[in-house]
């Protein structure tokens, strides 16, 4: 069992010794110097010793007293600071986001800090389970790419996403039309195997083999790409700060 004699005897104390004032610690309990001192004084009692030496024009603490402001000051600093934070949980607003991983990392998290900027009292929360993950109960929205017909579920467009191949820099000399694809590296996306076949369909190629390195994410493979292995599909805008910055 806590043995706490007076807490308002102690706020008062703490209060008036940080202060050197009654008066300046009444200001900020709320309260009149007199009762600042009435509270000091029962403390004192309470606890058989002085705190306070007192003359006409001074206040100063005794050894004890000293002592006992010492220690008690960063205590009411870290109750003040955790109850700011208990205050602050309960009226933060949270918005939890549930994206596949490479638009988080392309497209999503390059933008946070401007949106932090318009709205800072949002606590952001990303979660990522793949592209092809459920939208899950947790979540206040999720951002995948489909047509937005999603039963149970609300959806609004965000973009167009067109899918368009990239490779490295030092490769597209080499790629000047689609049927040169035919001699190049085409980086494959495990959860969509349909991309390489309607594209080149699409582009009117034929006869055209989508046989190089498979990876889980399309974020993987633009990577690869990046680094010059070869030729990979990737969804517009994902892709658009890096051809912007000449990765791509």
């Amino acid at each position: 069992m806590r043995d706490i004699p007076y807490l308002n005897g102690i706020k008062a104390f703490e209060a008036a010794a940080r202060h050197g004032s009654f008066a300046k610690a009444a200001e900020e309990l709320h309260v009149t110097p007199a009762a600042v001192s009435r509270m000091v004084r029962l403390l004192e009692g309470r606890l058989g010793v002085a705190l306070f030496e007192r003359t006409a024009n001074r206040l100063r603490p005794t050894p004890a007293g000293s002592t006992y402001q010492v220690g008690l000051t960063p205590i009411f600093d870290a109750l003040a600071l955790l109850t700011e934070q208990i205050r602050a949980s309960g009226t933060q607003r949270v918005l939890t986001v549930g994206v596949g991983p490479t638009f988080a990392i392309r497209w999503l998290i390059p933008r946070l800090a401007s949106f932090y900027l318009a709205a800072p009292g949002i606590d952001v929360r990303i979660t990522t389970g793949g592209a092809a993950a459920p939208f899950a109960a947790s979540w206040t929205c999720g951002i995948k790419l489909g047509d937005g017909r999603w039963p149970g579920l609300s959806a609004e467009p965000l973009f167009d996403a067109n899918l368009v191949p990239v490779c490295a820099p030092a490769l597209a000399p080499s790629l000047r039309e689609p049927k040169d694809l035919k001699r190049a590296t085409l980086l494959r996306v495990a959860h969509a195997p349909g991309d390489w076949p309607e594209w080149c369909a699409a582009a009117g190629i034929r006869n055209i083999s989508a046989s190089g390195p498979q990876f889980e994410f399309y974020g993987q493979a633009l990577q690869a790409a990046c680094d010059g292995l070869g030729v990979a599909l990737g969804i517009r805008p994902y892709i658009d700060d890096d051809l912007a910055a000449g990765r791509l």
